[in-house]
């Protein structure tokens, strides 16, 4: 990668002429309401917020890093002016090469600049914002990277979890069961100890991705981010618990997870957008040390109501590389592109160029029921091979032209419910009762050479066109 941290990547996205900052919004309201705006708009900025009321210049906090086609392959060292689905073709061969790279101390780190301990910790000299207008309380955590160590191995964990301010000294965290944060922390309690971490809420977005991928147990994100960058991810000892913590992190609070402390969180705006949880009783944890670089930067991705093309970009390239390898070793030939609309997992559309009668049906239940496809995929698309799968215009034209109601839309029950899916009630969360449509939108295989034929120009003379005339109607080329 071309840029070493948070900072050398921030020149270069101000460099493309994709950052914008704005000074004087106030961190009960306005931040939020402008990071919603933004990450709501497609190829939207990133923004940095500085004079935040109420905290001094330099206390800074960007939001919607990966907003953008551009920032993502800023981010991941790929050609900017590639497609969203070109992105993935190549993202999923680079991630079949990618060796994984540990992470490597050193002995002095710029998160050190500032340190704060014992009596001076306080969590509200950093301007966490309340992101949602119903929000509980103030949450520091959105973009950021939790950390914690297996007691009993070396093995160390990076996940990104919601975490809530609850005074200057404690906070809590809500982290899900299936999570491995969750686990290891359930190991330092059954010793009867307090659980170490270390959470990085200043991170780069590079480490911010790893912490949010599910790399397989016993597994580093370190050393999947060392190997997205093809270098090592310099790391000091923490000084309170000896984790190790990015060195060129902007702000580290390293703390103590009690077995019987708890402490209210919430209510929340979550990813689907709506409350789905009202106060509940969250793992509370008590900061004994602070360490941060001169002006820091607070990292922010919290979830808004859909589209939210941010948190939507951050995993999309990794995860639907990953539903392209499952429809291929289960089979599938001729998928030519996978896409997800709707931040989430709600609508995904898939691209082949038909070999057989039934492929497209194949192709549909498969991705509908796939791990890589989430937990919700409430609905999944198969289109032809004409069809830019990241179009949705596109996609629903197909729909609206290639779908007969009756014969190809298929309706998959007893499929699993995700504890987040608004649709049903908590009582029925974690059981199989949710049901998943499938829509076969491709022409007719058994008369696919008599379907009507499109109209339109040819890809190479559209795209000659936009070359000597797009300038004058305003006209850029499709993302």
């Amino acid at each position: 990668m071309a840029y070493r941290d948070l900072r050398d990547w921030l020149e270069q996205v101000n460099g493309i002429g994709e950052l914008i900052r704005i000074p004087g919004a106030n961190w009960e309201e306005e931040i939020g309401a402008v990071t919603e705006m933004a990450c709501r708009t497609k190829e939207g900025p990133a923004v940095l917020f500085d004079e935040v009321p109420g905290y001094p210049k330099g206390f800074r906090v960007l939001v919607n890093m990966m907003g953008s086609r551009k920032r993502l392959g800023l981010t991941f060292g790929l050609p900017l002016e590639m497609t969203e689905v070109e992105m993935v073709q190549e993202w999923r061969r680079r991630f079949k090469e990618l060796k994984p790279i540990p992470p490597r101390m050193v002995e002095t780190a710029p998160v050190m600049q500032n340190v704060m301990r014992g009596k001076e910790v306080n969590i509200l000299k950093f301007p966490s914002p309340k992101w949602h207008e119903s929000d509980g309380g103030r949450v520091i955590g959105t973009a950021d990277a939790f950390i914690v160590k297996d007691p009993d191995s070396d093995w160390v964990n990076l996940g990104t979890y919601t975490v809530q301010v609850q005074d200057e000294r404690h906070l809590t965290v809500a982290i899900g069961k299936g999570h491995n944060g969750h686990w290891l922390i359930e190991k330092w309690f059954a010793r009867g100890e307090r659980a170490p971490i270390a959470l990085v809420v200043g991170v780069d977005p590079v480490l911010f991705t790893a912490a949010t991928t599910n790399v397989p147990p016993n597994s580093s994100e370190y050393d999947f981010a060392g190997g997205i960058q093809g270098r090592p991810v310099e790391v000091v000892p923490g000084p309170v618990t000896g984790l190790p913590i990015p060195a060129h992190a902007e702000i580290v609070l390293e703390g103590f997870v009690d077995p019987k402390g708890k402490g209210p969180q919430g209510p929340w705006g979550d990813w689907p957008g709506y409350y789905l949880e009202e106060v509940a009783p969250r793992p509370l944890i008590e900061i004994e040390g602070i360490s941060y670089r001169n002006d820091p930067i607070l990292t922010g991705a919290p979830p808004v109501r859909p589209p939210h093309y941010e948190s939507h970009n951050a995993s999309l390239l990794i995860h639907l590389g990953l539903l392209l390898d499952v429809l291929e070793k289960a089979g599938v030939p001729e998928v030519t592109g996978v896409w997800r609309h709707v931040q989430g997992d709600f609508f995904t559309v898939v691209a082949i160029k038909q070999k057989y009668a039934g492929q497209a049906r194949q192709a549909g239940r498969i991705a509908a029921q796939c791990a890589p496809s989430g937990t919700i995929g409430r609905y999944t698309v198969v289109v032809d091979d004409d069809i830019d799968v990241s179009n949705l215009d596109e996609v629903l034209w197909a729909i609206c032209t290639r779908v007969d109601p009756q014969k190809d839309i298929e309706i998959l029950t007893g499929c699993r419910v995700a504890d987040i899916d608004p649709i049903h009630p908590l009582t029925d969360r974690f059981t199989p009762r949710a049901s998943r449509v499938v829509i076969d939108a491709t022409r007719p295989y058994e008369w696919r050479d008599r379907f009507p034929k499109v109209t339109g120009f040819r890809p190479e003379l559209q795209k000659k066109v936009l070359e000597r005339f797009g300038s004058i109607l305003n006209l850029k080329r499709p993302s």
